[in-house]
Order: C-alpha cells, then structure tokens, then sequence
C-alpha cells in the first residue's frame, strides 16, 4: 500500500494510482529516507496545513501537515521579532527522536520525522537538494 493510501476494509482492493506529479513528490520522499539514516517518516503539506503527499506509515499526515503549518507560522513570527533573519527549518528534539519543518519555497513545508539515531549531520548535508528538488515539482504545477 503506498504512503498516502488508507487501509482498505476489503484488504486486498487495488490502491487507487498516483498522479505523476504525486509519485515524483513520494519518490523524493522516499530518497531523502534511504539516503539519511533515522529519517522515518515526512509530509510534504502546503503552508496553510493541507496534506500534498506522505512517505508515513505510523503518524496521520493530515495531522501532521495542520501541525507543521501552526509550527512554521509561530517560528517564523519568533524569528522576526528576533531579528535573527529568514527562518530556514524548525527542530524539536523529542524524548526518542526529532521533528524537523522545512520551508520548501513561499508556499510549501516538509516535515520529516526521524528516530532518536537520526544523523543530523547527513540530513543538513541533504536537505537543501531535497528541497530543491520537491520546489522544481511543486513549481510546474501551477495549481499548488
């Protein structure tokens, strides 16, 4: 079942396809997961809390992507009146693990959920190319 399918009563119906725009998003996804060891799950959501796509088993993406959007507002009117410049990504360290909101452009967010083990430095090496990438896909759909 793919990451954005509920499970289904029947349990063996068909998962409904993707679109070709949906797909690419996962794909990046999923590489950002296989490339950063202890990224578990993420949400790509818009800016005001409405679910794109997931790569999530374990969490409710639309929770998520409601959450990520009152995360990055508040931090982004906290780094304002800091005056410490454009906020770039939020990190809370939790008691086994971290969550992690990223601005992808103007109008996007990715939340990426990993566990306790989750190399820091690896996702900081990555993250920008993930960005740039999930940008460039958002960007030829005029819609999102």
């Amino acid at each position: 079942m793919g990451p954005l399918s509920p499970p289904s009563p029947l349990g063996d119906s068909p998962e409904p396809p993707q679109s070709a725009q949906s797909s690419q998003l996962t794909d990046i996804l999923i590489s950002l997961r296989d490339r950063v060891m202890g990224v578990s799950e993420s949400v790509l959501s818009t800016v005001d809390g409405l679910l794109v796509v997931a790569d999530a088993d374990t969490v409710h993406p639309e929770s998520v992507a409601a959450l990520a959007a009152a995360t990055l507002g508040v931090s982004r009117r906290i780094a304002e009146q800091a005056k410490v410049g454009a906020l770039r990504e939020v990190v809370a360290r939790c008691g086994s693990g971290h969550v992690i909101v990223l601005a992808v452009g103007e109008r996007a967010l990715l939340t990426v959920m990993g566990d306790d083990g989750l190399d820091i430095a690896a996702f900081q090496r990555e993250s920008p190319a993930t960005i740039e990438e999930l940008a460039k896909v958002l960007a030829a759909d005029v819609a999102y």
